[in-house]
């Protein structure tokens, strides 16, 4: 059950700007704040960091009186180390929603609200435009940095689904990439909310933003933090499954950004992520994955060595108490080998000098350089398929490696090396 307290805000640290408001007018972003619980549970002075989501409840001021939601911060949670305001009790009476909102988000929930979706009436297909699939959110600033490098001029949006934070206000990096104008624009869908525009399916913001909002590609994923359980299907990155389903089903070419890492503690995610090799064995259709350039390809002669190279050592390791088995172990070699495995040159430097954002799960660029190294990989390869989809529609006679709009692209195609 939901777990309450009332507080008082006694401080703001910062609010985000207004120009993250939907195309509707109502604000998006959230509020940092600082509250001191109040009531018989709470000890006295205890002040608690606290977000609130604009886009549910409003702005708060100093003084306001506020009921907290206190789970994630008691259970010491690391993407949620904070109270979150459920509704406040002195400005509460204030809210309304759009004149034109028809639909629910949250729905059948008490902070179930109304939105104006995006979808339109009717479906064009196929899409065409090329999507990429993240599987978390601190992927995300790597390749939209990747893809305006490689193809500079083209614009990029961005689909948050569910597997993460639901508020569409919650990212800093999202506000940071759209006043860089790396991303086009922010879409939320299903379950998630209070981006610049509000669909009710995946489905109907991939159409919407490659159809309506003129993208030329985008990329597709959760909001910040991930849910987990550390099983092989109950946590958050199994939305890239569906997420790359549904771009698939519109005739989008369909790009998995494959979560890699060299200095997570946990075996299941170094090297290749349970994860991604979970998504891409499950995956109904081939989808082109990228890995940095001198990694070493898992299709070739010898197909298991291959896939030992890349993934790790062959044999499943002992599996000890409280520990999952070695995600490295592919049982089932062909499911993973009949992807489009792509090579892509990458730009670590220019990455960390970017100023965007350069750590995930509290490790920076130095510490897991393979994490940021695998999202530049995707995102330069989209920008490949970007510039691929271009010459396909155009059905020009442009030469080989060269596309429209995709200056100095040195994606190494679909170019393989053998085991």
């Amino acid at each position: 059950m939901l777990k309450l307290r009332p507080a008082t805000v006694v401080e703001i640290y910062s609010s985000a700007a207004d120009s993250a408001a939907d195309r509707r007018g109502h604000p998006a972003g959230e509020q940092q704040l600082m509250v001191e619980l109040t009531g018989q549970q709470a000890a006295e002075g205890a002040r608690r960091r606290a977000v609130a989501d604009l886009a549910l409840v409003g702005r708060s001021q100093v003084g306001d009186e506020v009921i907290v939601n206190v789970q994630a911060l008691d259970l010491g949670l690391g993407s949620g180390g904070f109270d979150v305001v459920h509704v406040n009790l002195t400005r509460g009476l204030e809210g309304d929603g759009p004149p034109d909102a028809n639909v629910m988000k949250l729905n059948y929930t008490s902070l179930q609200h109304t939105v104006a979706p995006v979808e339109e009436e009717h479906l064009q297909l196929p899409v065409e435009g090329p999507v990429g699939v993240l599987a978390l959110h601190g992927q995300l600033a790597a390749v939209a940095w990747a893809f305006a490098q490689r193809a500079p001029g083209l614009r990029l949006g961005y689909v948050q689904t569910e597997g993460g934070a639901l508020p569409g206000g919650h990212s800093a990096t999202v506000r940071m990439l759209r006043e860089r104008e790396l991303l086009a624009g922010h879409l939320t869908a299903g379950s998630a909310f209070g981006g610049e525009g509000e669909a009710i399916t995946t489905a109907g913001a991939l159409h919407h933003g490659l159809r309506s909002l003129g993208w030329d590609a985008a990329v597709c994923g959760p909001g910040p933090g991930i849910v987990g359980s550390g099983s092989s299907l109950g946590h958050g990155g199994m939305v890239a499954l569906d997420s790359a389903h549904v771009a698939l089903a519109l005739g989008c070419p369909t790009l998995v950004v494959a979560r890699l890492s060299s200095g997570d503690e946990r075996s299941r995610h170094r090297g290749f992520s349970h994860h991604t090799l979970t998504v891409l064995d499950l995956l109904l259709e081939p989808v082109t994955v990228a890995l940095p350039a001198g990694m070493r390809s898992p299709v070739g002669a010898d197909l298991r060595a291959g896939l030992g190279a890349v993934f790790g050592a062959g044999k499943r390791s002992r599996q000890t108490k409280g520990q999952m088995a070695l995600a490295i172990d592919v049982e089932r070699p062909a499911r993973i080998a009949r992807h489009d495995w792509r090579r892509a040159s990458i730009d670590l430097p220019g990455y960390a000098a970017s100023g965007l954002p350069t750590e995930t799960m509290g490790r920076g660029l130095i510490e897991d350089p393979m994490f940021f190294a695998s999202a530049l990989a995707g995102g330069s390869a989209l920008a490949e398929l970007t510039g691929e989809s271009a010459v396909e529609e155009a059905d020009s006679d442009t030469a080989p490696g060269e596309y429209p709009g995709v200056e100095g692209a040195d994606v190494q195609g679909a170019s393989v090396e053998g085991s």
